[in-house]
């Protein structure tokens, strides 16, 4: 039976990908567990320091998550004193999500964490590491946006 090099699965780029977001999240785990939280919730943290106050509809848009995922989350990090939730004065339907000081006394001790992944990921000297880091971001950026763009099953 002939093979056909383009169903190969070393030749898939999804393939690669999956496997690359799966020993990210490998290499994650040591730096995270410093810090007694999970990949879902270092996400979650790193959109509160840098907003410092999201509803959670605000949360699962800038994670790509929807409400059942991220509301479990949010409980248990909640229960972690990491943040709070209350529902907006104005709407009582809205919960609006903020950091304790615990949970920005955090942001402190995940500092080197970036630095300490892109340099497992990325060889030669720190300002190398920057631009490859950089150059990466930026196509799987437009890689990303290309897909938003198109219906894949469209024809």
């Amino acid at each position: 039976m002939k093979v056909d090099e383009q169903l190969l699965l070393k030749n898939q780029i999804c393939f690669r990908i999956y496997s690359l977001e799966r020993a990210i999240q490998s290499a994650y785990k040591p730096l995270l567990n410093e810090l007694d939280v999970t990949y879902p919730q270092y996400l979650t943290l790193l959109v509160l320091w840098e907003h410092r106050e999201l509803t959670i509809s605000e949360i699962c848009d800038h994670l790509g998550l929807d409400t059942g995922t991220v509301s479990p989350l949010l409980k248990r990090m909640e229960q972690k004193g990491l943040l709070k939730r209350e529902r907006a004065p104005k709407d009582e339907r809205t919960v609006i999500v903020t950091l304790t000081p615990e949970g920005l006394a955090l942001r402190n001790r995940a500092e080197q964490i970036p630095s300490k992944l892109a340099s497992c990921l990325f060889t030669g000297s720190a300002d190398d590491v920057s631009q490859t880091y950089s150059n990466l971001r930026n196509e799987l950026d437009r890689a990303l946006e290309a897909l938003r763009n198109h219906n894949l099953c469209s024809g």
